[in-house]
């Protein structure tokens, strides 16, 4: 009897500890209320995509020209500001502050198919951008800071110009209100 007790008593934590499970999944599916005060409305976002496999094909005037182009259309027909910007060889890095409704995830496929058409690669069957992108929720204005002057300095670090202004593929589209 007694091995039945222990049996059962297993059975019966495990069916606890798959409820438990569940409750947090459930618990988690919305936005914590307490998040609305941490965060904006409209936040500001830190975002870096790469090329697939890291193929520098990016620090290319007329794929600046379209960096460009296409942010300043995201502002003008979408209300989407493209603040500064570094683009990498193999990786663009930006700030963006969209409205209320802004989502990241479906905002980041239009540079991506924009600068991709610019690569003139997408008529081919070469996959062009890793999948998925880095984010960042910047909260603060000494955190825009450190990371604008982080990014700043990536070309200098990879032994591409000795200081960072003379990095031609970078710039500001929008001045976004940084904090």
């Amino acid at each position: 009897m007694a091995g039945q007790t222990k049996t059962k008593s297993k059975k019966s934590t495990a069916h606890r500890a798959v409820a438990t499970d569940f409750e947090v999944k459930q618990e988690f599916e919305r936005r914590p209320l307490c998040l609305a005060r941490v965060f904006d409305r409209s936040p500001l976002y830190f975002v870096t995509f790469c090329t697939h496999a890291r193929t520098a094909c990016l620090a290319l005037d007329e794929i600046h020209a379209a960096f460009v182009l296409f942010a300043g259309k995201a502002e003008r027909d979408f209300g989407i500001a493209v603040g500064r910007y570094v683009i990498m060889p193999d990786y663009v890095h930006l700030f963006v502050r969209g409205g209320p409704d802004f989502i990241l995830g479906r905002w980041v496929g239009m540079p991506k198919q924009s600068l991709g058409k610019a690569i003139m690669l997408s008529r081919r069957d070469i996959q062009i951008w890793q999948e998925g992108f880095f984010d960042h929720v910047l909260r603060t204005d000494e955190s825009y800071a450190q990371k604008w002057k982080y990014v700043r300095e990536n070309p200098v670090r990879a032994g591409l110009v000795s200081c960072s202004e003379d990095w031609p593929y970078q710039g500001e589209i929008v001045y976004i209100d940084r904090a």
